[in-house]
């Protein structure tokens, strides 16, 4: 029995003093109401309403209950209208990637807080992120494309137990020291133990959920089979905190952003090759792009946290209105 329904067909009748007034104030037919009103009369024991009269009263025992009826009735009202209010001031729940720095997440969610602004952070593989948007679960998302393409570029590299090489070409990572950018032919087999980069020779080369998106796997593969890289030496690395044991173990390289390589302690990198880097738009659930839908400065902490920096290839610095200096790392193509 719905307990609310037939409440409120008893208490509409009570006031109306008739079946038919009743039922057409709650928009249901009589004989539903006239129905609803019996089970309640089955249920509580006893008549509620006199019928032996032309004009419909309620008994002793239905105006004894009456208070009690119109008493659920309303805590239920203010039960909906709380649970409006709750979802009007809901938290919104952000999808980001895994591994991004907590340091950096944690001044995503103070702006947030600072905004009036309830964030939940979320960290989601890419095509989870992409139906968290559309079925309204995610409220934003970085959303994985093509580099060529995005607005957030996050220079992808490999990752080891060794420190690599610094000698040029080079670019500058987020913590600001000099980087040896990585070509993959680095990483063939040598006669030698250690490959030009520094790193050793004919180690498997794992790859993150991140990249296991379908246009970034079949990049790796091609350029992994151009320079000439054994087949099977690139592969999947499955979970993130084997891979990062075995990497700094010595036992394997592992393709990430610098931010996740340095918070776990390992030497890190860029590939050469912009195009095998990370891409990203921060979107809101409708879809849209950052420039419509998402705030600036939600954009521009998300693209941080993520790690793009000032010296990724094409990338430009977010602007003086950033208000955190991690903010002002956001690479905007």
């Amino acid at each position: 029995m719905d307990l609310l329904a037939h409440l409120e067909a008893y208490v509409a009748t009570v006031d109306e003093l008739s079946f038919s007034r009743a039922a057409d104030r709650l928009g249901i037919a009589q004989p539903l109401l006239s129905r609803r009103i019996k089970t309640l009369e089955a249920h509580f024991g006893g008549l509620l309403f006199d019928r032996s009269r032309r004009q419909v009263t309620a008994t002793e025992l239905g105006l004894l209950l009456l208070p009690y009826a119109q008493d659920v009735l309303d805590r239920a009202q203010r039960l909906g209208q709380t649970a409006r209010s709750a979802r009007q001031a809901q938290v919104r729940v952000v999808g980001v990637p895994a591994g991004c720095a907590p340091v950096a997440l944690a001044r995503v969610i103070r702006a947030g807080t600072e905004r009036g602004i309830t964030l939940a952070i979320r960290e989601l593989p890419p095509a989870e992120r992409v139906s968290g948007l559309a079925d309204g679960s995610l409220a934003y998302a970085l959303v994985r494309v093509p580099p060529e393409h995005a607005g957030i570029r996050v220079p992808l590299g490999p990752a080891s137990a060794g420190p690599p090489d610094v000698q040029e070409p080079t670019t500058t990572g987020a913590s600001g020291r000099r980087r040896r950018a990585i070509h993959l032919e680095d990483l063939r087999p040598r006669r030698s133990r250690v490959t030009t980069g520094g790193l050793p020779a004919a180690l498997p080369l794992l790859t993150l959920a991140e990249d296991e998106v379908p246009y970034a796997q079949d990049r790796l593969l091609r350029a992994a089979a151009r320079a000439g890289l054994p087949e099977g030496l690139l592969r999947p690395a499955g979970p993130a905190a084997t891979a990062l044991a075995e990497t700094l173990a010595g036992g394997a390289v592992l393709l990430c952003a610098e931010p996740f390589a340095r918070q776990h302690g390992a030497s890190w990198a860029p590939l050469a090759d912009a195009a095998l880097h990370r891409g990203y738009e921060v979107r809101g659930a409708r879809g849209r792009q950052a420039a419509a839908d998402v705030p600036d400065w939600l954009a521009a902490l998300l693209a941080a946290a993520a790690g793009a920096t000032a010296g990724a290839p094409g990338a430009t610095r977010a602007g003086p209105a950033a208000e955190d200096a991690s903010a002002r790392l956001a690479a905007r193509g």
